[in-house]
């Protein structure tokens, strides 16, 4: 997580540094509620002594009785191996309209949230509070609101989910699944890649997304799109396809007839996106505030990293999805005027010395929502215009409080569409997004995989969590981060789209710092084979793209110990 305080007084200081502290655990800082004036969930405090209401997976939810929060009866889920016992339960509501989420839980890793809304999570052995809040979009009828714990970890408890706002009426569930998508052509060949398009389908309620089948593989969504390009693909290579729509009921098509396309001879074509970058990347956030770190200007970014990602995009409060930049008044003062013209000098001389510079969306408190396609749309044209102003190459996406697959990746297309084929698009979720492909931001990163450049995986404040080999591993170790990245490089991701994020000093981040050569160790391991923990993983990605820290300017203020060791091994790696 990327917090963005600044100091006040002794006491303000004390206090934020206590409420980040509890933040960057994981656990949320709430304020005092009154009751809730409604509760729109069925049987929420569970004294029916069932899960009358509830759906749980895999029948890993029961009614406990005899240590609820209130009353004799309490939800507890236990999850497995492969399954975080999640329970939920759909709740009619009105369109455009806020509500507020709550439950009383403990237990590892125990999750509150709706679906398309936001989410939060706390660790704790004893009854704590939940709370968050969402609006609904605009055509919304229904949400679903859940609780869930995590994959291997113990038994979790809730009691008393309330979820606050105005009343809706269901209407009659959709049962019609939209018109079979028809006319699919396959053409454009490159040695890599074939680019699809397809008549429009038609339905009442519209149509949400498409899925298109490579050969007998499984359908992959593309978002509310008539094309799409293939990548990945094998040179002199025929290769088959279908499309079906959906809608946002879950009624599906049937696939419409086949088609084929062979891909060219020659060289394959490189990753998309990352312009120049080079084959193994060291990127560094720099820091848009100043909050005790070293201050520097873009020109004062230490050589070592090669991709600048400027911290963070504003949301715009006048338009749903928006976001604006500008420089923060208080650093410029700090570095004694630092203006917007200086600061796109300083981009382009860093173009000039081989680098490139993004521009970082959301943060820890980061609140841009990207929910539908008037949201997508809106983001997709602000940071167009923004990247064209100052001369980014390219957009990260770091939202702390959670993504939505589809949009936001509707959003990134269209972004890409209109900058061209050299955007560099980066993503920085946290360790506990990407523990599933079923998370929203496994499903964003898989879903725009031919135009993604580097998924940047916050190791940090996270705890203690499973690896892709079962085992549950705590923070701070080579096992730690080895561990956890191949559960992405096992699940659909390319090594050059896999990066190492960590912080780079102990104050940098709550919890989780490790020594550069921890990093180091973990950088071989994965691309060699060698420096590994007790956890070696049966294969090696010698194209693993690279390490990223938090931040330029804790690194600057450190000694630079991780741009100058870090940043060398990555350079030297295979």
């Amino acid at each position: 997580m990327k917090p963005r305080t600044r100091p006040r007084t002794t006491i303000a200081i004390i206090s934020t540094l206590l409420s980040a502290v509890v933040a960057l655990a994981g656990v949320p800082v709430l304020s005092p509620t009154s009751s809730a004036a409604t509760n729109l969930v069925t049987n929420g405090s569970f004294e029916t002594g069932t899960l009358s209401g509830w759906s749980c997976s895999s029948g890993t939810g029961a009614a406990v009785s005899g240590s609820a929060h209130t009353g004799n009866w309490a939800l507890q889920g236990s999850p497995t191996s492969g399954d975080n016992a999640r329970c939920g339960q759909s709740v009619s509501v009105k369109p455009s309209s806020t509500y507020t989420l709550s439950a009383w839980v403990k237990g590892s890793n125990v999750y509150l949230g709706a679906d398309g809304g936001t989410s939060t999570w706390s660790t704790n052995d004893s009854w704590n509070q939940l709370t968050t809040t969402f609006t609904t979009s605009s055509s919304a009828t229904t949400v679903t609101v859940y609780v869930h714990g995590w994959y291997g970890l113990p038994a979790y408890q809730a009691d008393d989910v309330v979820l606050d706002g105005p009343g809706g009426t269901a209407p009659p569930p959709d049962t019609t699944p939209p018109t079979t998508p028809g006319g699919l052509t396959v053409g454009s060949p490159t040695s890599s890649s074939l680019a699809l398009s397809w008549s429009a389908s038609s339905d009442a309620n519209g149509v949400d997304h498409y899925d298109v089948v490579r050969g007998s593989g499984s359908g992959q969504s593309v978002g509310n799109v008539t094309s799409w390009t293939a990548t990945g693909l094998s040179p002199s290579t025929t290769y088959s396809f279908k499309v079906r729509a959906c809608d946002a009921a879950g009624n599906c098509s049937a696939y419409g007839a086949s088609a084929s396309g062979t891909t060219s001879s020659g060289p394959t074509d490189p990753p998309p996106g990352g312009g120049t970058l080079p084959k193994h990347v060291l990127t560094g956030y720099w820091q848009n505030f100043d909050n005790g770190a070293t201050v520097q200007r873009i020109r004062d970014v230490q050589a070592n990293y090669d991709l600048i990602a400027v911290a963070f995009a504003d949301t715009d409060p006048s338009k749903p999805g928006g976001i604006t930049f500008t420089l923060d008044p208080t650093l410029s003062s700090r570095l004694g005027g630092y203006t917007a013209a200086d600061f796109k000098a300083d981009i382009t001389a860093k173009h000039q010395a081989g680098k490139r510079v993004i521009l970082s969306v959301g943060g820890q408190n980061g609140t841009i929502s990207v929910t539908n396609a008037t949201a997508a749309a809106n983001f997709a044209s602000s940071a167009l215009g923004i990247l064209r102003e100052y001369g980014f190459d390219g957009v990260d996406i770091d939202l702390e409080n959670g993504v939505n697959a589809q949009y936001m990746g509707q959003a990134l297309r269209s972004l890409q569409s209109s900058f061209g084929s050299g955007l560099i698009i980066t993503m920085a979720p946290q360790t506990i997004d990407m523990q599933a492909t079923s998370f929203e931001y496994f499903k964003l990163a898989l879903n725009i995989k031919d135009i993604l450049t580097i998924v940047n995986v916050q190791y940090y404040n996270s705890g203690a969590m499973n690896g892709c080999n079962g085992q549950v591993y705590s923070q701070g170790t080579v096992d730690f981060i080895t561990a956890q990245a191949c559960i992405m490089l096992q699940n659909g991701l390319r090594p050059d789209q896999v990066g190492l994020g960590l912080p780079a000093s102990s104050r940098a981040a709550g919890s989780g710092y490790v020594s550069p050569t921890i990093v180091d160790n973990a950088l071989d391991c994965l691309a060699r084979g060698t420096n590994c923990g007790s956890f070696k993983p049966s294969t090696t990605w010698p194209s693993l793209r690279g390490a990223m820290t938090w931040s330029t300017n804790w690194d600057a203020l450190n000694g630079n110990g991780f741009s100058s060791t870090v940043g060398s091994h990555v350079h030297s790696l295979p």
